[in-house]
């Protein structure tokens, strides 16, 4: 099917040079295309847009009325498209993303200022959720995303390369019940599980890669790391959380950590994904170099001010 909006531009530049063959060079087609284009506006219409010689074309009424419209239209076009494709090298208009609850919050969140005054044409609608969102039927433009990646046809690009687990209780926990030094210990320990692991609620992996299973058992499952935080630090039980959620209570000794007769899992890098383009636009390319950069160097979790 031919194009209907280059047919408008045949039939405009048709009718300002009065000859197919000029409007045909202008627009860089072969005569028959332009003949082409012209015959199946006509046939879309269902009406005759030019009177036909061997020298000249000229308007019908109805040309003449389809002309006004299309020199109306056609200007919209070209503007819709240069302002859509200009996002593409400006970093400009609403950058939807998607963010896990606590890491957005605490990591995320306070870079945005800096990132505003960097890109003031740029505004950012920020979604929190520890559940795994689609990006296309969600209409996202991106989303950061922590731990392995699941095969997939989105892009991403790693901000952080590796974030360990780590099994922590408060001081006032441990003086009541005990410290568990062997993985087999857990089993006599309130232990509080993260309903959305890949694991489940109810097992925690150690071992670098995961790959030794341990049961576990407690009186609190919750969605959120920073809840599991909360109650643990309290004294209700133990927690297997990455670093970056647990730091800043380890900082002021509000918990501590446990080590164990075998390793802790390393849960997986820290993504920002985005829908697969060759060529995303700016908005989103911005955001992401921004950042890479922001996590490039010390990580905050790293030195937390408790």
């Amino acid at each position: 099917m031919l194009d209907r909006v280059t047919g408008m531009r045949v039939f405009v530049r048709a009718a300002s040079a009065g000859s197919l063959s000029a409007a045909a060079r202008h627009l860089d087609m072969s005569p028959a295309m332009a003949t082409k284009h012209v015959d199946a506006l006509e046939s879309r219409l269902g009406v005759k847009l030019f009177h036909r010689s061997t020298r000249r074309l000229t308007l019908t009424a109805a040309g003449a009325d389809y002309l006004e419209a299309c020199q109306r239209i056609l200007p919209e076009i070209d503007e819709a498209e240069a302002s859509v494709a200009s996002q593409r090298v400006e970093a400009k208009g609403l950058l939807r993303m998607n963010v896990p609850l606590s890491f957005g919050t605490r990591y995320i969140a306070p870079l945005l200022p800096a990132f505003s005054r960097r890109h003031p044409e740029v505004s950012i609608e920020l979604g929190f959720t520890d559940s795994q969102v689609d990006l296309i039927d969600g209409n996202w433009d991106l989303a950061v995303r922590i731990g392995r990646l699941d095969d997939s046809p989105l892009q991403a690009r790693r901000l952080v390369a590796d974030c360990p687990m780590l099994l922590c209780a408060s001081p006032a926990y441990l003086a009541e019940r005990g410290t568990p030094r062997r993985t087999s210990d857990l089993a006599e320990h309130n232990c509080m599980g993260y309903s959305l692991s890949s694991m489940g609620p109810r097992e925690w992996a150690f071992g670098r890669a995961g790959e030794i299973r341990v049961p576990i058992s407690g009186n609190l499952i919750a969605n959120n790391g920073a809840a599991l935080v909360a109650a643990a630090a309290g004294g209700m039980g133990l927690i297997y959380q990455p670093h970056f959620i647990v730091s800043a209570s380890l900082a002021r000794g509000a918990l501590v950590t446990l080590p164990l007769d075998v390793e802790p899992m390393r849960l997986g890098g820290v993504y920002a994904v985005y829908p697969p383009d060759r060529r995303p636009p700016a908005k989103v390319r911005a955001m992401i170099e921004y950042l890479v950069e922001a996590f490039s160097g010390e990580l905050p979790w790293d030195n937390p001010r408790g």
